[in-house]
């Protein structure tokens, strides 16, 4: 018996993907298997998929299938924190840097899945509390200034101890795998997905230190909002989730191996990010 009976279908909340979801219920009912989705997206599929709650979805399911881009991929990952079902992402967006496999390759994608030629990769989250909310992220918690207002003066605490603040439009504590996302258009370095930490980012510094931090997921990191900082928005994968202001503290944690992202081995993180984010060399280099 093949591995996969159960398929669970997270969804692009805008992007038209029935041509991809008709091959993949053709696929699962061939073999006697289930397509499972959340019930407004099994509304979206004319009763392609059996409608369950999200919590179901991924506890039932032994395969994840995020249709969409990254932002998709995400919030997939987040479904599936915590319960191990692995995550395959199928980009149908536009950078899809997260996604393993484009639409034409989904049925073979599919088999090699059901005969275990595959491999997981567990990636690490962060949970953020403070400022009235507690949220889960993949790519980055940012507390970031609010148009109009003051910029977002940020102290950061280690273990209880003051380290450094920063005056900056926005501080990003990212994880490795969103080190090539916002912290990265911040001019924060490529971590590998590998790595159990995270990478504290400033925005547009206006301080003299203006480097990016990297800690180790044992250490307990606090951002403390200090009082001539203006009111701040905290966005969690570049959600708005909350609001924080002067006297807060938002404390984050690393949760690791809290997603399991499935890898086909057809290309390495490194070529991905080279390809993805059109990385070369320095012509002097050559």
């Amino acid at each position: 018996m093949g591995l996969v009976n159960t398929v669970g279908l997270v969804l692009h909340p805008e992007r038209e993907c029935a041509e991809t979801v008709a091959t993949i219920v053709e696929w699962t009912r061939s073999r006697g298997g289930t397509v499972l989705a959340s019930p407004g997206e099994a509304a979206r599929l004319d009763g392609a998929a059996v409608a369950v709650e999200a919590g179901q979805l991924v506890r039932r399911a032994d395969l994840v299938l995020s249709l969409g881009g990254d932002g998709t991929m995400l919030r997939a990952m987040r479904l599936a924190a915590g319960v191990g079902t692995p995550v395959l992402g199928v980009n149908v967006g536009r950078l899809g840097f997260l996604a393993e496999v484009d639409i034409p390759e989904v049925p073979e994608a599919l088999c090699a899945i059901d005969e275990r030629r595959f491999t997981v990769e567990e990636r690490s989250g962060v949970r953020a509390v403070g400022g009235g909310c507690e949220e889960l992220a993949f790519n980055d918690i940012a507390l970031v200034r609010v148009p109009g207002d003051r910029s977002a003066a940020v102290g950061i605490r280690v273990d209880g101890h003051a380290f450094v603040s920063y005056a900056a439009d926005a501080v990003i504590v990212a994880t490795p795998t969103g080190s090539t996302a916002y912290s990265f258009s911040a001019g924060g370095p490529i971590v590998s997905p590998g790595a159990e930490g995270v990478l504290v980012t400033p925005v547009a510094p206006h301080s003299a230190f203006n480097r990016a931090l990297y800690l180790s997921g044992g250490e307990k990191l606090e951002l403390d909002v200090l009082p001539r900082s203006g009111e701040l928005a905290v966005e969690a994968d570049g959600r708005v989730v909350g609001r924080v202001g002067p006297g807060d503290s938002v404390g984050v944690t690393v949760l690791p191996g809290a997603s399991r992202v499935v890898r086909l081995g057809r290309t390495t993180f490194y070529q991905r990010v080279q390809r993805k984010l059109r990385i070369t060399g320095s012509p002097e280099a050559d």
